[in-house]
């Protein structure tokens, strides 16, 4: 349910009211980021434990559209154009530029900026906001470019405690002078890589990615994988190369870009998969979570706030789907949990059943009683934690 859904159900009388809301929301001295980074780093570091150490860990970087299409006096509203969509469209938004963290089984988000343009910009900063204040600088960061905040984002998140090995990016970030800058802080990028003006050395000639693929080994008895090749870019990054056939159309290869040569070519295209459960969590944000449609504000706070939220709930049940036994997907883990929280209903009329029941055993014999109390506990025992925990503790006595 929306905010506005819930004002108008019963329960509205035990939240708080609109206004109160809002204004949480339009607060522009909160430090969400900081708030969303230690809060990742304390889960992850909780998922890390219940993980081999030698288990490859990323960070994938990626962005995604953040739609305002209806509004007109958002703050810091622009014209954006979606790359990802099928009909290369433009909207009114912003780009939801996202860091997370992955060890292929669990996806966490740890940082994000809403990206405005300064060329095509629709709304400007407000005039009203302390410069002083955390919502001020966030403002000023929306102004900047994808490749500036990049290196910021995975040097908080370092800070911070988190740790991985690989920087994951799709095409649109995999240009040498950002690959550089994440080399200097002692990481490695695996990334897709398109046929620009990037220029690769090879015996001291420049060459371009197409002119690569031709001077690259081809690679026999291993289904998908063209070639590949060990150079150098331009700026003097030892990189390796591998080419892959294209799914869509299998007359065409991709090009994937690692900085750490020592990989076999299988474990690169390997570890660059785990790059696709970003994606998964921008589709469960958007159509669960209801990113975007939950609050309608026109500050440019009530947009920040709003996100570190969906954010947070993302988090909580990543790590209640890596705890949880149960096999179900994200989205039913999602819609139980919210169940559990809106109506506990279901709760008390369990309660009230197994006490009927237990009320029903005192008046038979002590075997029956005994059989059918280990029965109970062994049912409850299979029961997923989170309903577990409302449900009283039954001792089998022998």
């Amino acid at each position: 349910k929306n905010w506005f859904r819930t004002l108008e159900s019963k329960k509205s009388t035990d939240i708080p009211a609109k206004d109160a809301v809002y204004r949480f929301l339009n607060r522009s001295t909160y430090s969400w980021r900081r708030f969303l980074l230690l809060l990742s780093a304390h889960s992850i570091e909780k998922v890390s434990k219940l993980t081999n150490h030698e288990r490859i860990k990323v960070l994938i970087v990626d962005d995604s559209s953040y739609d305002k299409n209806r509004s007109k006096s958002v703050e810091l509203l622009a014209r954006c154009f979606d790359h990802a969509s099928q009909k290369m469209r433009f909207y009114k938004g912003f780009r939801m530029l996202t860091l997370g963290w992955s060890d292929g089984k669990t996806f966490m988000p740890v940082d994000f900026s809403l990206l405005s343009s300064k060329n095509s910009v629709i709304n400007g900063i407000s005039h009203n906001i302390d410069k002083r204040s955390s919502g001020y600088k966030r403002r000023l960061e929306a102004l900047q470019t994808a490749p500036e905040q990049i290196p910021m984002m995975i040097q908080r998140a370092m800070n911070t405690g988190i740790q991985a090995s690989y920087v994951l990016m799709d095409t649109w970030f995999t240009h040498q002078p950002l690959i550089k800058e994440i080399k200097d802080q002692g990481l490695d990028v695996i990334g897709m890589v398109k046929n620009l003006k990037q220029r690769y050395l090879i015996h001291n000639q420049k060459v371009s990615l197409k002119e690569l693929y031709q001077l690259a080994s081809p690679i026999q008895g291993k289904k998908g994988i063209l070639r590949s090749i060990q150079t150098t870019q331009a700026n003097g990054i030892p990189v390796k190369m591998v080419f892959v056939r294209n799914r869509n159309k299998k007359s065409e290869w991709l090009a994937i870009l690692s900085t750490d040569c020592s990989l076999s070519e299988k474990e690169i295209i390997r570890i660059y998969g785990i790059r696709w459960d970003i994606e998964v969590f921008f589709k469960t944000t958007k159509s669960l979570l209801k990113l975007q449609k939950e609050f309608q504000g026109r500050s440019y706070d009530s947009l920040i706030c709003h996100t570190t939220i969906v954010f947070t709930r993302y988090i909580v049940l990543s790590w209640q789907n890596r705890c949880s036994t149960d096999q179900r997907t994200l989205g039913g883990l999602f819609y139980d949990l919210c169940d559990e929280i809106s109506d506990l209903d279901w709760v008390v009329a369990l309660g009230q059943l197994l006490e009927l029941l237990q009320d029903v055993l005192k008046e038979s014999n002590k075997k029956i009683q005994r059989l059918i109390q280990c029965q109970l506990q062994h049912w409850i025992a299979g029961l997923p934690n989170y309903i577990k925990i409302y449900l009283p503790i039954l001792v089998c006595e022998s």
